[in-house]
């Protein structure tokens, strides 16, 4: 049985319609959703069999109807602390879900039959959740405790969810008490007396280093070895329990440590698969909730002998949670480990290893356990999921853009002619269809004119999308354009403005190729990001001479405004959006440093001569595409360092962009309207589109993230009148289709 407090995705309001609670079952997969009021009280269920009864029960379908008129309100639940059976007597005719709630109703966790996993404190331990890494310092303190804490220190330094110390009464745990003079004990044993008299440490000193790991936020775990220490550590109050391989078959020690209702983690070296199976049987006969670790106790363990496949088996013979424990050296093992299901992971940490004591030699070091936290994190990321099916990541569809092929026209095709195969090439780049998607344009009917080399589009295959010239904004609206598109895109429109998205070689343009005289349009400048040399603007760069060279880039783009504005005098102060800097390709910066890096920034717009332009620095994703690769993103990300920087910097403003702002508030857990209120006072242009996830960026406005309805509305009270583009990626194809999709989506909201 698996207890999560993650209820989010599977309740619904009573108030929601039939609509939203389909997409809800939908999303969780788990056939059910519960209904609950808004103060979180149990009201009833909603199973996929209570809607086909409510829907053959009426003459018509209506989606829009409550959850309420469809809900259960006698669903079986469970009141939090009942005993498991109860639990197990209401799993049944189909059950696989049971609400727990407390003596007021309220929903507090969910209870899943068919899955394993259980609450350390506050952290998750199961399938779904990222593995629960502890650190093992045992008996590496040599019996100091300002060494014990240091190694705490170092843990909570790592990114590790525990801190596991051991316990022992040694008079209790050895038949001759401990008594390392012994001459009969066998020459082992002696030795591992010898170290637990010189660096056992007392029970209150044990307390006080757990009491050290709550200060430090870090769960602390212990090992009891005998049953007067597990009495200690109840007393005390430990959460959860680790059973040392020693004492797997300790079916005296494991009733025990069952009965505590706490969740355990059992690792299983020394022990054989039969015996395996037999302590499985003891355990679950118990009702325990409990991990198996994979491991072989041998100090140090080679790598022939680690045998970590045997982790699928164990899973596949057991039924239960896996995890690792592991005593080989480095960290290759444990990170491998996780790709094979392993949801617990645990290792000896140390600050030297050539210190006394077998452990010692297993043992990571403080930078090695934290870069092995690192990359078991980066390898839990990089597994996805193998129940869905396989989609084209954003950094992919930008590099298919580059790399791949497309259809294009081989000759000259006018409108009305029938597309033959002998007309269409397969060229790069991949801006155009796909080439598997020849059979469905041939034979088509040109919609359009089609220039020899000019790509084939979806429109081409499914019908064109019209440019309009009645668009109705209540405030001014524009379009991303290139030079050389510009005449096409505008031709034909009733855009206010347009915003030239400049690329490096922009800047050496002589713009009288393109503008002859004044434009009868508004205009704004998108500064590149790359220039010449792979050189991606960064004002705040700690390399000095890099960063000087982004200032006379900078430069560049605010004198090719100001001759932009010759052909464009309709526009006063043109607004340059410009993405600053701050950016790292390794990953986010300690936020202590951020400080310096703001007031570099400002110091380099101090420096630049901006008269007669308005920049608008644009928010940023906290990883950001820079072309093809993902990055990660440290400034203008935050609404509250927004508004610090902007107060400070009276001159410069912002560009919201929705997208970008979007990917923020869901990768750090924000409102995007409450972020969108904050930076309101200082938003002078926006770009205005959609955004799935953290770095789905510029989708398809309606088919993401944002809500636009409640979007506009606030819009519309905090930034009336502010200028907007929608800048979807990749709208220009095919004379802007994008664009005109866009703005007709938009124009029910702005």
């Amino acid at each position: 049985m698996y207890i999560t407090k993650s209820t989010q995705k599977y309740i619904v309001f009573s108030e929601d319609s039939l609509g939203d609670v389909l997409k809800k079952i939908s999303e969780n997969k788990s056939r059910i959703a519960f209904v609950v009021s808004e103060r979180a009280v149990l009201m009833g269920s909603i199973s996929d069999g209570d809607i086909r009864r409510w829907l053959t029960s009426g003459d018509s379908i209506d989606l829009s109807a409550p959850a309420s008129a469809v809900m259960n309100p006698a669903c079986k639940r469970v009141v939090l602390g009942e005993d498991k059976s109860s639990y197990q007597y209401l799993f049944q005719n189909g059950v696989d879900c049971l609400p727990v709630v407390d003596e007021a109703g309220h929903l507090l966790h969910l209870a899943f039959q068919k899955s394993e996993g259980f609450f350390v404190g506050d952290l998750e331990v199961s399938e779904n959740s990222p593995a629960f890494i502890i650190a093992e310092i045992g008996n590496n303190h040599q019996g100091d405790i300002n060494l014990a804490k240091q190694l705490v220190d170092h843990a909570v330094a790592a990114g590790v969810d525990c801190a596991k110390f051991q316990m022992r009464n040694v008079k209790q745990l050895y038949k001759n008490e401990g008594d390392s003079n012994d001459a009969s004990v066998d020459l082992g044993a002696q030795y591992t007396m010898d170290l637990l008299e010189k660096f056992q440490l007392s029970n209150s000193e044990l307390f006080e280093i757990f009491d050290y790991c709550k200060e430090k936020n870090v769960l602390p775990l212990c090992t009891p070895w005998d049953l007067d220490s597990l009495s200690a550590l109840e007393s005390y109050g430990m959460p959860a329990y680790k059973v040392a391989s020693a004492d797997f078959t300790n079916y005296e020690l494991l009733e025990a440590i069952s009965r505590t209702g706490k969740p355990f983690f059992c690792s299983t070296g020394m022990s054989s698969e039969s015996e395996i199976k037999s302590t499985v049987a003891f355990l679950d006969r118990l009702g325990a909730n409990y991990v198996l670790l994979h491991c072989n106790s041998t100090y140090p363990t080679p790598f022939k002998d680690v045998n970590l496949k045997y982790l699928t088996r164990l899973k596949k013979i057991t039924g239960k949670l896996v995890g690792y424990s592991g005593h080989e050296r480095g960290i290759c093992v444990p990170i491998a480990s996780i790709a094979l299901g392993a949801c617990v992971i645990e290792k000896h940490l140390t600050v030297d290893q050539g210190l006394e004591g077998t452990d010692h030699k297993v043992s990571l070091l403080p930078d090695e356990f934290a870069e092995m936290v690192r990359q078991i994190r980066n390898v839990e990321e990089g597994l996805g999921s193998d129940e869905l099916p396989r989609e084209i990541t954003q950094g992919e569809l930008m590099n298919r853009e580059n790399l791949a092929k497309s259809l294009v026209a081989n000759c000259t095709i006018k409108q009305g002619t029938a597309i033959e195969r002998s007309m269409v090439d397969i060229k790069s780049p991949g801006q155009g269809i796909q080439p598997n998607r020849i059979d469905e344009l041939v034979g088509k009917i040109a919609n359009r004119d089609i220039d020899k080399g000019g790509f084939f589009f979806e429109s081409d295959i499914k019908g064109v999308v019209n440019k309009r010239s009645d668009y109705k904004f209540d405030r001014p609206f524009g379009v991303p354009v290139r030079y050389h598109d510009y005449r096409k895109i505008v031709t034909g429109s009733n855009l206010d403005f347009v915003e030239f998205h400049l690329s490096y070689k922009d800047l050496d343009v002589d713009l009288s190729e393109y503008f002859s005289g004044p434009e009868p349009i508004g205009f704004a400048v998108h500064s590149p990001e790359l220039f010449a040399g792979d050189h991606i603007l960064d004002l705040c760069a700690a390399d000095e001479e890099y960063r000087q060279h982004s200032i006379k880039e900078l430069e560049r783009v605010v004198s090719i405004t100001r001759e932009l504005k010759k052909f464009f005098p309709r526009t006063e102060r043109p607004v340059i959006v410009v993405n600053a800097g701050g950016w790292d390709n390794k990953g986010f910066i300690d936020p202590a440093l951020k400080p310096a890096k703001y007031k570099k920034i400002a110091e380099a717009f101090e420096s630049i001569d901006l008269s007669g332009v308005q920049i608008a620095v644009q928010t940023m994703p906290p990883y950001p595409w820079h072309f093809g690769g993902q990055s990660y993103h440290n400034l203008f990300v935050s609404a509250q360092e927004i508004r610090e920087f902007c107060e400070l910097n009276s001159e410069i403003k912002i560009c919201l962009d929705v997208s970008h702002s979007m990917m923020s508030c869901n990768y750090y857990g924000w409102d995007l309207n409450e972020f969108v209120e904050a930076v309101s006072p200082y938003n002078v242009h926006m770009h205005v589109v959609d955004a799935k996830g953290v770095d789905g960026e510029g989708v398809e406005i309606g088919k993401g993230d944002v809500n636009f309805e409640s979007l506009s509305l606030l819009l519309s009270k905090k930034n009336p009148g502010v200028q907007f583009i929608p800048e979807v990626w990749q709208g220009h194809k095919n004379g802007g289709e994008g664009f005109w999709v866009a703005l007709d989506f938009l124009e029910g909201y702005l």
